[in-house]
């Protein structure tokens, strides 16, 4: 798929990730919510939370174009350990999302062997993430090679308590 571009986001590319990930949100995660995620966009998604993030030195963002649109973005915590690792030697994805039409036509395969070319250049042994166990990402990210290390919860008010759970992942990469 050579129509797919994976750049690092600049502060230039704040709205235009603002604008990818509130659609790539909506088109997947409402349900998850009371308040049909309202609350979380403003928390992760409004310019000022995500300007704070990339200023952040561990922190690095992407954005997914597919024939020259942006169809998603990848967020990653450079150094940031799993239980029984150390942080020199992880890599957390801590979002992978697409919007709804960027989906099943191999964009996120490319994205996740990108994050892995990426951490294995970071000098990095595992890549790991935290997958909402009510979502088809548990499968996409066994089929591209993680298995399932642990459970989670999140502890979100206005999330509804049925969605709250979550699969942390790892993938063994050096």
């Amino acid at each position: 798929m050579t129509d797919i571009a994976i750049s690092p986001c600049l502060p230039a590319d704040l709205s235009a990730l603002r604008d990818i990930a509130i659609e790539a949100y909506n088109d997947h995660y409402t349900y998850l919510w009371h308040d049909g995620g309202a609350w979380y966009l403003n928390r992760c998604f409004s310019e000022q939370a995500l300007r704070e993030d990339m200023a952040n030195p561990n922190a690095s963002y992407f954005l997914i174009q597919y024939q020259d649109e942006p169809v998603g973005f990848m967020k990653y915590n450079k150094d940031k350990a799993l239980e029984g690792y150390t942080d020199a030697e992880c890599l957390e994805l801590e979002r992978l999302y697409l919007v709804d039409r960027a989906s099943g036509i191999g964009i996120g395969k490319w994205a996740v062997d990108f994050t892995v070319q990426y951490a294995l250049e970071s000098g990095k042994h595992l890549v790991w993430l935290r997958a909402m166990d009510s979502s088809r990402s548990v499968d996409f990210y066994e089929q591209n090679g993680f298995v399932r290390w642990g459970t989670d919860e999140l502890d979100f008010e206005q999330m509804k308590e049925i969605y709250r759970g979550m699969v942390i992942m790892k993938r063994d990469i050096a």
